[in-house]
């Protein structure tokens, strides 16, 4: 099997190249739009130790945190601002965090980050916590609501959902791509940060999300999860996306009356 074609999506997607620019501007566009109510905000010390937090204009329903993709190597939180519009026209305060990209950081660094970057944002809004990724986004996020969660014990009595948007839940199949020559990632931190070898915490519904038309190893990664935590005591679907590829399965975040928004932050209790 040609690993690096299993995981490639950008070739198999018309005008892919166009996507990034387009999200640049529709995010610079949303942030200027928010004006007092967009905070940049530094949650450590490590110059990509930032985050995003917009926060609506009445008291927030809780806290909505989407964490980016981009293969743990690309992009920052600055590209997806736009998709904070959904839940935040549903009332919630969102975060979005960028971390420290592979090579320098390990992928178990990155999970540790985004532990304390959700601490630290969930320390600024009261109220209950969702999270949704994307891609390597949606891994972090998973990662979340495992057992060895690196969220404090407060945060994870507060996380209600988790939304995992064509995530990566098995990083075994990665080692086989030239990308791991980045990531840097042996059998045992793939083993070990892999959500799908691990059991969730207790009281979090999860939703795998994936693109009808994505490739067949996102849509096999997707399954696998719903799969194997279907076992587990937890609020758990599984959805293929109609008419959606691995660029614009995201593209509902915006909606605040999409059905991804309400898997997101919808019907909280």
């Amino acid at each position: 099997m040609d690993w690096n074609d299993a995981y490639a999506n950008a070739p198999y997607i018309k005008d892919a190249g166009n996507y990034r620019l387009h999200w640049a501007e529709q995010a610079a566009a949303f942030r200027l739009a928010q004006g007092s109510h967009y905070h940049f905000m530094s949650y450590g010390d490590h110059q990509r130790e930032v985050l995003d937090l917009f926060m609506p204009i009445h008291e927030p329903k809780g806290l909505a945190v989407f964490v980016h993709g981009g293969y743990w190597l690309d992009f920052n939180s600055s590209s997806w601002s736009h998709l904070a519009a959904g839940a935040l026209m549903q009332g919630w305060a969102v975060a979005m965090p960028t971390y420290t990209l592979a090579p320098e950081a390990h992928i178990k660094d990155i999970t540790q980050q985004i532990g304390r970057a959700i601490n630290f944002a969930a320390s600024k809004v009261i109220g209950p916590l969702c999270l949704a990724g994307h891609s390597a986004g949606g891994h972090l996020v998973t990662r979340m609501m495992c057992e060895d969660s690196p969220l404090s014990r407060e945060m994870q009595t507060r996380l209600r959902k988790v939304t995992s948007i064509s995530g990566l839940h098995d990083l075994r199949p990665l080692l086989n791509t030239s990308m791991n020559a980045q990531w840097q990632m042996d059998k045992a931190e793939a083993w070990q940060e892999s959500p799908v070898l691990k059991a969730p915490l207790d009281d979090v519904q999860l939703t795998c999300w994936v693109g009808a038309d994505e490739r067949p190893e996102f849509i096999r990664q997707n399954d696998l999860l719903a799969n194997m935590w279907t076992s587990f005591d937890l609020p758990l679907q599984n959805y293929h996306a109609p008419n959606h590829h691995h660029f614009s399965v995201i593209n509902d975040l915006t909606d605040p009356q999409s059905a991804l928004v309400e898997a997101f932050i919808g019907k909280v209790i």
